[in-house]
This record gives C-alpha cells, structure tokens and sequence, in this order.
C-alpha cells in the first residue's frame, strides 16, 4: 500500500519519478523500487514525502489514495462508527490523536438539523463563549 500511495501522491502532483527523486535525495531507481514495493521509504523520507504532499506519514503509510480523493488539508474522514444502544460511540484513533482527544475529556455534541451532528472539546467551547460574550460587550 505504501508504493501504492507514493505512486498516486506522485502522480496527482503531476510529478515524474525523476522528478520526485530529485525532490527526495535519492535515485530515480529507488523510488521506483518504492512505488513497487520492492523497499520502503526510511522514517526521515516518509517525514519528506509528507511535507511535499501536504499529509501525514500515518497516510502515507496506512491510506488507500488510489481509491478516494485526498482530502484538503485539515479536513479528514476518519470512517463510520456504530451507535451502541444506549447511544455510545467509539471515536477512532486517528482522530483522537490527530484532536488530542484522551480518556476523561469533556466533549460538546452540538446539532443543527440541516448539517447534522459536531463534536467540540469542552474548553474550547467555553473558550469560545468567553469570546463571544467579551465582543458583545
């Protein structure tokens, strides 16, 4: 899957392999070896290929780009999740890492009827609210 997402993210760039190489360091040889996973990027290449495609290593090394649009930066689908019976979910890893969401945080759930369901940490709601009020005065 690694080569696999170095290929796409190369290609969606519109960037050859001789190209992306040079950006990388490395051999036009080695990428291609990459991108057929014959071998894998080191950790400090995986770090670079992110920074060139605006990602993350956990992406690249874990997305399946060939098969969904890459997502703007910032944005993320972090996949479906099933509502228990007394309503509970399971927020996925990659977004409580990505949110700096731990065990024992405070969440805000708020809803709007067009648009659907918003988590929100609990400090940084209040933190907005204060904002809000010291504007209004």
């Amino acid at each position: 899957m690694i080569g696999e997402n170095i290929a796409t993210l190369r290609r969606q760039a519109g960037l050859s392999q001789e190209a992306l190489a040079e950006k990388l360091e490395v051999s036009r040889q080695t990428l291609a070896k990459w991108e057929s996973g014959e071998s894998v990027p080191d950790v400090q290449r995986c770090d670079k290929l992110a920074e060139l495609f605006d990602t993350t290593i956990e992406d690249i090394l874990h997305s399946d780009y060939g098969r969904r649009p890459k997502a703007p930066k910032g944005k993320y689908v972090f996949g479906t999740v099933t509502v228990g019976d007394k309503g509970q979910i399971v927020i996925p890893v990659k977004a409580r890492r990505v949110f700096d969401i731990n065990p024992g945080d405070d969440l805000v759930v708020l809803g709007d009827i067009n648009s659907g369901l918003a988590l929100l940490k609990a400090d940084f709601f209040l933190q907005l609210a204060d904002q809000m009020k010291e504007s209004g005065r």
